[in-house]
C-alpha cells in the first residue's frame, strides 16, 4: 500500500507540474507521498526523521511549502518544498 501511495503521489506531483503548477494536483500528490512514506517506514520513524534537531530547518521549509501549496500559491510552495527537500536529504 505504501509503495503504491508514494508512486501515485509522485505521479500527481509530476502531472501537476506538467499542467502548469495545478495546485490541486500538487496538494494531492504531496498528501499521497507523505501518507505513503508513513505506510512504508511507520509513523514513529517518519516523525523522528522529520523532527530531528539538525533537520528542523528543512522540515519547516518542506511543510511550509506544503501549506503554501494548499493555500493555492503553487509555484512559491513548490520552491519552498524543493529547498526543504534538499536541506533534509543532504
Amino acid at each position: 500500500i505504501g509503495v503504491g501511495l508514494v508512486g501515485f503521489g509522485l505521479f500527481f506531483l509530476l502531472f501537476g507540474i506538467l499542467l502548469y503548477f495545478d495546485s490541486v494536483l500538487l496538494a494531492f500528490g504531496n498528501l499521497l507521498f507523505l501518507s505513503g512514506l508513513v505506510f512504508i517506514i511507520g509513523f514513529r520513524r517518519t516523525f523522528t526523521f522529520f523532527f530531528q534537531r539538525p533537520k528542523l530547518k528543512g522540515t519547516s521549509f518542506f511543510f511550509g511549502g506544503l501549506i503554501v501549496v494548499l493555500m493555492r500559491w503553487p509555484i512559491l510552495g513548490m520552491l519552498l518544498e524543493v529547498y526543504g527537500f534538499i536541506s533534509l536529504f543532504r
